[in-house]
This record gives C-alpha cells, structure tokens and sequence, in this order.
C-alpha cells in the first residue's frame, strides 16, 4: 500500500456533555479523543512540579505536575533572568542540564493540554 492510497477521516461528535473525535484511516479507528464538559483544558494553570527526566538530545526536560502523564518543557520555554534584562529574550542557546536538574522543583504553566498520547507543554515564563 503506497501513501497515495491512504484515506484518513476525521469523525466528531458534539453534545452539550462532552465531544468525540476519531481518526480513522483506511476505515480502520486509529485515535479517539474525549473532552468532557465537567473537564475544562489544563491551559493557564500553573503548577509547582518536580524534574522527573532531562533529555538532553531533544534539549528538554519532563516534568511531574501531578496529571496522568508527565509533562514537556523545552529548554527554550525555560525563563532565564540574564536573558531578560535587555528587555529582550537574547536567544543564547543554552543546554538543558544547565538549566535544570532532576529531582529539583519548578513553577510552570501549561500553554497546551495534553492530547492522545502526549503531555501537557509547559513553560516557565510565568
């Protein structure tokens, strides 16, 4: 099978209690998502959470915050305070292990649920 003869439909389904979608390809279900109404997005909350693993060949970091899957943070979503004076966000490149550490604590807000198989996007710019 070519990727010219692939075929991808996007099923949805509102009700005033919650609404579904469903990937599917070639008629076969691939994916579904559930959002219900009594479970609002996680955007804008702040957490205070814990550096469970630093990834440095993907310059990141993930984060604990308490949901059912560990969260991502980008070394570029990281505040740092030298940066900032300027009043500007001079992007000098820095490596994740200098910015944070396993084991250690961080105040972050989500700026992107979680969906399927990932975690929420965090960013320490608060």
């Amino acid at each position: 099978m070519t990727d010219d003869s692939l075929k991808e439909e996007i099923l949805v389904n509102v009700t005033p209690r919650e609404v579904r979608a469903a990937l599917l390809e070639n008629g076969i279900l691939q994916e579904v998502y559930i959002e219900r109404a009594a479970r609002r997005g996680l955007i804008s909350n702040i957490y205070k959470g814990k550096v469970s693993r630093v990834l440095p060949g993907m310059q990141a970091a993930f984060i604990d915050i308490g949901l059912e899957r560990t969260a991502f943070l980008h070394a570029s979503d990281i505040f740092r305070p030298g940066n900032a004076e300027n009043g500007s966000a001079d992007q000098v490149k820095a490596d994740i292990r200098d910015l944070v550490r396993e084991g250690e604590e961080v105040v972050v807000q989500v700026v992107k649920d979680p969906l399927g198989t990932k975690g929420a996007r965090l960013t320490t710019f608060i």
